[in-house]
């Protein structure tokens, strides 16, 4: 018996079960990749000034609150170009937009090398949030019109991972490149990091022109029983979303859940771009280890993140539940940043209590962005998921400077941490109020 007769045999929801995971398989093969690597060099490239502070700030005469909103400004001009970006990449579609920022952001994250003083600092970072504007929530767009609603959390989880081992390897490289590197041709190590970290976002940029596709009928790599199946799959998900949801840019701007939803994501921020931008520092003062080895060491909380947030999305996945993975997460990690700072006298006590947090603060990033798509639809989606992460972006600002702001204020890093512990708590509580189902989302087929 041929093969296509054991096939008419089959039953028919076992041969649509194997097209749906092999469509997956294919899709993840050909997408996630580029796009991880993409998301890595972009944090890198955003979060790298932590590291090159270890230098910088003795050169260029910055203090504690003049770091802060060094780091810090990149995100005014981050939300003010965020919303227009993702809805330009919605008219002319992901792979034309992607590569534009790509490029553009690797030119002045290496431009970024050459600056001189305070101010030029400033500018270069405002001009580098202006350039990187619509990456992140076009990937979570990009996303979502790939991939039906079940596999979505795992699939963001993947490429989110992305930002995480960012975090993970970035230290270690930044801190490596700025030792090897410094006074090399009469350049400082930090002023070389951004140099050699800012290049590779030129080059993916490239390189995504010509490997994505903007939608799935589009995609000639799948076979036609494939392209049949994903396109129908997303086809009702969308109708269902449009009936139950906010399919609109006007509605999503005015949508009191999307507002909600940011400000969550604004107080899950006040906790991430503090660790994330502080950390460093914050080993150091701890310890006396050297700027190679605060690289190292810093890495650790985050691989603890990586682990909790990829176990905490297919959980979440699994259950079909959001709501108390993404709280149930928060509240670790508020306990885990007010535990840092009630044992700031202890280094090592204090140092486990900052992964704990990060567990807890990384592990709810994931399933946190499957919650909008369930309620947003087409530009819907596009405009209200860059209006989420753009209220959050003015965490991003914030976070960094009243980090500054709380350290010239105490001995220590105690206070700073108590007040990302707030942030993150407020989350929490948001994650628990929040009016959506997560057990029975918005985006079921109509019967």
């Amino acid at each position: 018996m041929t093969h296509s007769q054991l096939d008419a045999l089959a039953p028919s929801g076992s041969r649509e079960h194997d097209v749906e995971r092999a469509t997956i398989r294919q899709v993840t093969r050909r997408l996630v990749p580029l796009i991880f690597v993409a998301w890595f060099v972009n944090y890198l490239d955003r979060a790298n000034i932590g590291f090159a502070a270890l230098q910088m700030n003795q050169e260029l005469g910055l203090g504690p609150e003049m770091f802060g909103f060094a780091a810090g400004i990149f995100y005014l001009g981050y939300i003010g170009f965020e919303v227009p970006s993702n809805m330009i990449m919605h008219r002319v579609g992901a792979r034309k937009w992607l590569a534009r920022i790509m490029v553009t952001w690797g030119i002045v994250s290496a431009a970024t090398a050459f600056v001189q003083t305070a101010e030029q600092l400033y500018a270069a970072r405002l001009l580098l949030g202006v350039v990187e504007a619509g990456f992140f929530p076009s990937v979570l767009y990009y996303l979502a019109t790939w991939y039906p609603k079940q596999h979505l959390g795992r699939a963001i989880s993947q490429v989110y991972s992305a930002n995480i081992s960012s975090l993970i390897f970035g230290g270690p490289l930044s801190t490596l490149l700025i030792a090897h590197f410094h006074q090399s041709a009469g350049f400082s190590g930090w002023r070389w990091m951004m140099l050699l970290e800012g290049l590779p976002a030129v080059a993916l940029g490239v390189l995504a022109w010509f490997v994505l596709v903007d939608r799935p009928a589009e995609a000639k790599w799948l076979n036609a029983a494939q392209r049949g199946w994903l396109t129908s799959t997303l086809a009702r998900e969308e109708a269902a979303a449009a009936q139950t949801g906010t399919a609109s840019f006007r509605d999503a701007m005015l949508s009191p859940l999307v507002w909600l939803m940011g400000l969550l994501y604004f107080c899950i921020g006040i906790g991430f771009f503090g660790i994330s931008t502080w950390l460093p520092q914050v080993i150091r003062q701890m310890s006396r280890l050297s700027i190679v080895e605060i690289g190292v060491v810093s890495a650790i909380p985050f691989v603890l993140g990586a682990i909790a947030m990829l176990g905490n999305a297919r959980h979440s996945d699994r259950r079909t539940e959001r709501r108390w993975h993404l709280a149930g997460a928060l509240i670790v990690g508020a306990a885990g940043l007010a535990g840092s700072g009630l044992t700031s006298g202890s280094p090592l006590l204090s140092f486990a209590c900052i992964c704990i947090a990060a567990a807890g603060i990384v592990g709810s990033l994931s399933v946190f962005w499957t919650i909008p798509p369930t309620f947003l639809a087409g530009a819907g989606a596009a405009g209200g998921i860059a209006l989420i992460n753009s209220i959050s972006g003015l965490a991003g600002f914030f976070s960094p400077w009243l980090v500054g702001v709380a350290r010239i204020r105490s001995p220590d890093f105690s206070l700073a941490l108590y007040c990302l512990a707030a942030g993150v708590a407020v989350a929490a509580l948001l994650a628990i109020a929040a009016p959506y189902d997560a057990r029975h989302p918005r985006h079921a087929e109509p019967h």
